[in-house]
This record gives C-alpha cells, sequence and structure tokens, in this order.
C-alpha cells in the first residue's frame, strides 16, 4: 500500500550514498520510481558505481545518505556540505510512500530490546507488524504492506540527524547519556538528534520519553511540543511484575524497556492476557544483557552489546558479587556514574590496548586489573570465584566501549565470549 503523499522522491535525479542495507534496499525501492545514481567510498563493491568526476558534474534533486556516513569525514564531504539541504535518509523516503504508521524508537540504551518486545507483542495480538531500522530490516526492505500494517522502528541519532520529514505516530525516547560525542561534536547536538523525533510530529501523535532523565527533562522544557508527552515512571510496574515468570525482566535496565512497552500497549488498547504471554516467553535479545549460563552457584551474562558505561550501570548497581569485565574502545564523553561506595560490590577486569583511557574515566572509584585478552581474564576470574566462595556469583561481559579494536562488531565479540565460556563451563 502506497502514496505519493508529500512524496518528494518520485521522478527526481537521485544519488544514494553508502551502499550497505540500507542504501541497496533504497535503491531496489526507487530504482523504478526515480532517475537514482549510486556512489560507495569503497570502490570494489559489487554494484554500479557512478565516476566520481561525473558525479560532480550532475545536478541532484535528493541525496540518500546511509547514516553510517559522517559527512565532515568522508570522501564527499564538500560536495556534501554544499548540498546539504538536499540530504535525506531512507526513514525520509518510507514516510513518503507510508506515511507516519509506526512506533520509532530511539534512545541511548534498550532500543532494540524494547522494538523487540514491542513486535513480538503486536504479532501475537493478531497485528500485520514489521520489525525494521537497526534491529531488523531496512526499512523499504519489506514486501506486500497494506493499510493495516504497523511499522516498530529502531532509529539511531545518526538516522534521526539527517532525516528532514520524517514523522512517527508514536515516538518514543528511552533514555538519553552521553553517546557517539565523536560524531555528534557534543552532547547539545546529540540530544537534539534524539529530539528530532519529537519535534517532527504533529497533532495527532503521540510521545513517550522517561521520567526523571536529566537530559529529557532539559529539552522539554525548551521547547513546545505540538503532540501528547506521556512521562514512563519506570518504577512503576511491580503490578505487572507479579504476573511475570521470567527472569529477564529483573535487571532495572528491562524494567525500564518493559515500562514503555506496557504504556504503549495501553494506548493501543492491547489484550492484557495475550500481552502477560508473549512478555513470559520473551527471551531477550542475543548480547544484550543475555545469560548463558545460570545455575545455583554461578550466572553468566553475556552484554556485548555494552559499548557505554551507562549500559552496564543498572547490573552492576543491584547485584552483588559481580566479575566485570570491561574492554574495547572507550566513547568521548563517557562517565561511570557510580559512587565509590556503589562500586564495592563488584571487581573490574580490563582487557585491551586502551586501559590508560578507561583508568581515567574510571578514576580511584574501582581498583582495576588489565589483561590482554578475554581469555586472559576468565582464567583470573574462575580463579578468583574459587579463592571467594561466596553462594552466588555472577560474571558480567559488558565491555562498556566500542568492539572495533579487535572484532568485526559487538555479535562478533559476544559469539566470541561464548565460545571461550563453553570451554571454560566444561573443563570445570
Amino acid at each position: 500500500m502506497m502514496t505519493a503523499r508529500k512524496n518528494i522522491f518520485l521522478k527526481k535525479r537521485i544519488l544514494i550514498y553508502g551502499l550497505g542495507k540500507s542504501g541497496i534496499s533504497t535503491f531496489k525501492f526507487l530504482k523504478k520510481k526515480a532517475d537514482v545514481y549510486l556512489y560507495d567510498d569503497n570502490q570494489k563493491i559489487n554494484q554500479k558505481i557512478i565516476n566520481l568526476n561525473q558525479l560532480l558534474k550532475l545536478e541532484f534533486d535528493r541525496i540518500i545518505i546511509s547514516p553510517g556516513i559522517n559527512i565532515l569525514d568522508c570522501k564527499l564531504s564538500k560536495f556534501l556540505k554544499k548540498n546539504f539541504s538536499k540530504i535525506y535518509t531512507d526513514l525520509d523516503v518510507f514516510y513518503s510512500f507510508y506515511g507516519n504508521k509506526s512506533i520509532t524508537i530511539t534512545g541511548s540504551n534498550g532500543k532494540s530490546t524494547t522494538a523487540k518486545i514491542l513486535y513480538d507483542v503486536l504479532v501475537d495480538q493478531n497485528r500485520d507488524a514489521r520489525l525494521v531500522g537497526n534491529i531488523g530490516n531496512p526499512v523499504l526492505s519489506e514486501k506486500k504492506i497494506s493499510k493495516k500494517t504497523f511499522f516498530v522502528i529502531e532509529a539511531s541519532s545518526y538516522q534521526l540527524d539527517y532525516s528532514k520529514i520524517f514523522s512517527t505516530k508514536y515516538g518514543v525516547i528511552l533514555n538519553i547519556s552521553a553517546d557517539h560525542i565523536e560524531r555528534h561534536r557534543s552532547l547539545t547536538n546529540y540530544v537534539n538528534a534524539k529530539f528530532k523525533l519529537l519535534d517532527s510530529q504533529t497533532r495527532q501523535s503521540f510521545a513517550y520519553v522517561k521520567e526523571n532523565d536529566k537530559q529529557i527533562a532539559k529539552r522539554l522544557k525548551k521547547s513546545k511540543f505540538k503532540q501528547k508527552i506521556y512521562t514512563v515512571d519506570t518504577s512503576s510496574i511491580n503490578k505487572t511484575l507479579n504476573q511475570l515468570n521470567n527472569k529477564y525482566f529483573s535487571s532495572e535496565g528491562n524494567k525500564e524497556n518493559l515500562s514503555f512497552v506496557l504504556k504503549i500497549a495501553s494506548k493501543l488498547k492491547l489484550n492484557n492476557t495475550k500481552l502477560i504471554k508473549t512478555l513470559n516467553n520473551f527471551k531477550g535479545l542475543d548480547y544484550r544483557q543475555q545469560i548463558i549460563f545460570n545455575n545455583k552457584d554461578l550466572t553468566i551474562i553475556n552484554d556485548s552489546k555494552s559499548t557505554s558505561f551507562a549500559s552496564s550501570e543498572n547490573i552492576l548497581k543491584n547485584n552483588d558479587n559481580i566479575y566485570w569485565i570491561l574492554g574495547g574502545i572507550p566513547k568521548k564523553g563517557d562517565k561511570l556514574k557510580l559512587s565509590k561506595k556503589e562500586c564495592k560490590n563488584f571487581k573490574a577486569y580490563l582487557f585491551g590496548k586502551y586501559h590508560k583511557q578507561f583508568k581515567k574515566i574510571i578514576g580511584n572509584k574501582i581498583k582495576l586489573k588489565k589483561f590482554k585478552n578475554l581469555k586472559e581474564i576468565l582464567n583470573e576470574v574462575f580463579s578468583d570465584i574459587k579463592k571467594q566462595k561466596f553462594k552466588k556469583n555472577t560474571i558480567f561481559f559488558s565491555p562498556a566501549g566500542a568492539s572495533f579494536d579487535s572484532f568485526k562488531n559487538f555479535e562478533d565479540r559476544g559469539n566470541y565470549f561464548n565460545q571461550l565460556i563453553k570451554k571454560f563451563i566444561n573443563a570445570r
């Protein structure tokens, strides 16, 4: 089901810059609807790419840029700055053809998990739901769209920052903490990118934001919004938790995700019995606070997706006898908000070459043991567990840093950790 309402892409000359998943899906979607040209910094990519000299001679109506491209640091940087008003994203294309029939979720932590829970809930309520964006398929890759199709979109700050016309029926900002500052150049710019989701909504839209979030509250005071805004109190779900038999929702981070799901489910008037059943069956996503081993003595959590301290803190401050494994590339502007007293509940083990940067962020709050790699750390951790003889221990792999120093991505890092754990558990 398509509509040409507000459409600014039909029969236009369009350059698609960046040929990852979203770029290719955008090309396939638009190739019969517009005059489309392709370009990527990687000239060896398996697509028919326009020659750079030819590109610079042409006048484009629209430029659709992949979120991973930083216009301040790429081959077409000068060209993009000159043509900034023409830059759009696949979210803009999606909106031009399908309108605002979506729940769009952003935030510093918990986006993927919240999107997946909402998607599962909608499917189990017999809705034609599609999970798209960062977590699933690109938004333009879905087929057989009807009037009843509803999209659950996970949107990054990069996508929102570049988008110009995208608007969503339901906008969700889960939380905001310092992230991607190296790209956005300041916390204010990062917050503003997230808030483009709310800034673009209409009077007929609805927004959901975390209550008592410092950055969100500060930004809400600055602007007047057209839509109804619901603040979500993440401590008001005890009644629902009593109906659940799912350990996944015991952590503070996942309680927060659940709070948003329940608020939106109420607005959508979903069947509560089916909702509880879905939540009880939810297994969580790989490498996102994923429990990979659990017995009466030991729990092992793989949270490889963690690339900031904020994403690790909820579990650290609410549990005892934790052996925290961290490392990777720390993010610019990141901070450990836990007090020195709160840090007494765990020991910390650091891998990789960025130990000086991590030490600077952490200060004297924690005594860090540093190691070359994860295998060395696990040898030490299992040895320490034997010495301590606590009744219950938790190994928490939550790196609080990007994975690109040693791994392709967080999935590669998470899978490697899982394989190591299998060997250690079998050897015990």
